[in-house]
């Protein structure tokens, strides 16, 4: 038997990677920096030459972003009573008055509820069909596999038409329910693939014991199945989030107004002259940070999810 042992790397190589590693995430992160900044600079800021790097904060961009408002006249103005919060002061230093609340937490709310309702309907289907999979002899099972995963591989403008003519001739467009079982039908393929692995990799003794201790079927996948599949679970339900979050195709087709999302209603922000930079990346900001906390809550599990497979004993 050959026996092989392991060296550590010279602490050279380990130097060079961590800088290298350092700089990357400089690079990654930068355009995000960028944008939390932009949020909290003025208009004049934001689109000032050269870019300002230093500048005093502002938090003009939030309040345009949560509120809408109307230019008056200078005597209209000052015959106005004095502004009572600290964001009507903001917007009155602008010769302006706040005539009431914008759209973006209604197109936020909308996110969050096709976002996550879509997530919970893939993983829970992709669940089930991956068990099916799995354990049982499913005729052609190769082929309706591949056909699963084929639906992946369409792009979305080839298939916009048809679901738009589809869903005005059953009255899902701009809806709810539409856009989760459009969601839902997209990332189901996804979580098929991905938890199939993941049960694939649980040993069937388990079940079989589960079984011959006088548990159902249905018991022994509750019981047994689900905790071990845990892990992948998780990182399955991160991706499909991820996709369901940030689709824009599908939400600037199918909606409009009721079921609007956050995607296509942020480029849309208007200010005074034009497209209001700091308003448009405040609600840049806000949109990331739902998945974000999603993801790094669950960061360990989408770890596993990524390297599954990649190491077995």
């Amino acid at each position: 038997m050959s026996s092989y042992s392991i060296t550590e790397p010279p602490a050279r190589h380990k130097w060079i990677a961590g800088v290298l590693v350092v700089t990357y995430a400089i690079i990654t992160l930068l355009p995000l920096i960028w944008i939390v900044a932009t949020g909290f600079k003025t208009p004049a800021d934001a689109i000032s030459y050269p870019p300002k790097v230093l500048f005093e904060p502002s938090l003009e961009g939030y309040v345009n972003l949560f509120t809408t408002r109307t230019r008056i006249g200078d005597e209209a103005l000052a015959a106005l009573p004095p502004p009572e919060t600290w964001y009507e002061e903001i917007v009155r230093d602008r010769g302006m008055v706040i005539a009431g609340p914008s759209r973006y937490g209604e197109r936020f709310l909308n996110s969050v509820i096709i976002g996550f309702g879509s997530t919970f309907l893939s993983v829970f289907l992709g669940t089930l069909a991956a068990y099916a999979f799995s354990r049982f002899r499913v005729p052609l099972a190769d082929d309706l596999l591949f056909f699963i995963l084929s639906t992946r591989m369409m792009p979305p403008i080839a298939v916009a038409i048809p679901i738009f003519l589809m869903f005005r001739q059953l009255g899902l467009s701009d809806t709810h329910l539409g856009m989760i079982l459009l969601y839902t039908a997209v990332n189901i393929s996804l979580a098929v693939w991905l938890l199939k692995g993941f049960i694939d990799e649980i040993p069937r003794e388990y079940e079989e014991a589960a079984l011959i201790d006088g548990y159902t079927r249905f018991q022994a996948f509750y019981k047994v199945v689900l905790p071990q599949a845990a892990t992948g679970i998780a990182s399955t339900a991160i991706f499909c989030l991820i996709f369901a979050w940030n689709e824009y195709a599908f939400a600037v087709l199918l909606t409009s107004g009721t079921a609007q999302t956050a995607p296509p209603f942020i480029p849309t922000i208007i200010g005074v002259g034009g497209q209001d930079w700091p308003a448009v990346a405040a609600g840049a900001t806000l949109f990331l940070l739902p998945v974000m906390i999603f993801t790094i809550f669950l960061r360990k599990h989408l770890l596993r999810g990524i390297t599954f497979g990649a190491v077995r004993k």
